[in-house]
């Protein structure tokens, strides 16, 4: 069966002067549909890099990234928008959430200039069909009652979950997580990993945690450890541990 993702020998090189730095060498790997993945290692050890690439928000200076067995590394500017619009939803660790509009609004607003507007004119396929409404996005994520409120209203906690919402809205097959926990007390952190492992487990959806936090491996299915810019190891958890398990 074809992985949903795969790198192979992807680099990714910065020229300064007649020096070459590397944030990311020779990465290879695969990421199979519904599976929890954490890229963890310290800080500039190419973690930001792999899922910017992962999200087509940057491009590779070598080797071949698949998404479905299709070569990102020879899309069009015009086909890596597409790419992201239809099949990447997004959460960072500061919420990036509009002050002046409701979660509902936050979430609608997103989900239109991602994956409605940005195709207007086009007859939508099979897969935009799936999209959630803002209402069942935010209800997914355990804020029915709140999805009137103003950012200001809402916890840290909750502010993070209509980040999530607003990212999942639109049905993507990758949820790049970055640091989600990072803004967050341990209490509130456990209860949104415990919501994105649900989203894994139970809708099947691929996602993909970027940290620093070495206790995140318990809950993954698969961990990529990353050091100086080289993928260290991979390692397979038969047996990830739930995310109410972990503390830290």
């Amino acid at each position: 069966m074809t992985p949903l993702m795969e790198f192979r020998n992807v680099s990714k090189e910065y020229k300064t002067g007649e020096r070459t730095f590397y944030a990311l060498k020779d990465a290879s790997f695969t990421i199979e549909a519904g599976e929890m993945v954490v890229i963890l290692g310290p800080s500039g050890a190419g973690k930001s890099t792999l899922l910017n690439l992962l999200g087509g928000m940057d491009s590779a200076s070598s080797g071949s990234i698949l998404f479905e067995g299709e070569d990102l590394t020879s899309y069009s500017d015009n086909q890596l928008t597409q790419y992201r619009a239809k099949n990447v939803g997004v959460v960072f660790q500061f919420y990036n959430l509009i002050p002046t509009l409701t979660a509902y609004e936050n979430v609608a607003l997103m989900k239109d200039l991602e994956g409605g507007k940005s195709f207007a004119g086009k007859k939508k396929d099979a897969d935009q069909e799936e999209h959630m409404n803002p209402a069942e996005a935010l209800a997914a994520v355990g804020l029915a009652e709140h999805m009137h409120q103003f950012p200001s209203q809402l916890s840290g906690g909750e502010q993070q979950r209509t980040s999530i919402a607003r990212a999942i809205a639109k049905n993507p097959k990758l949820l790049l997580c970055d640091e989600p926990t990072g803004a967050l007390d341990t209490e509130t952190g456990r209860e949104v990993l415990c919501l994105l492992q649900r989203m894994s487990r139970e809708k099947k959806r691929t996602v993909i945690m970027v940290t620093h936090n070495s206790f995140f491996a318990d809950i993954a299915d698969k961990v990529i450890r990353v050091k100086n810019g080289g993928i260290r190891e991979v390692t397979l958890n038969d047996h990830p541990k739930d995310a109410d398990e972990v503390s830290w």
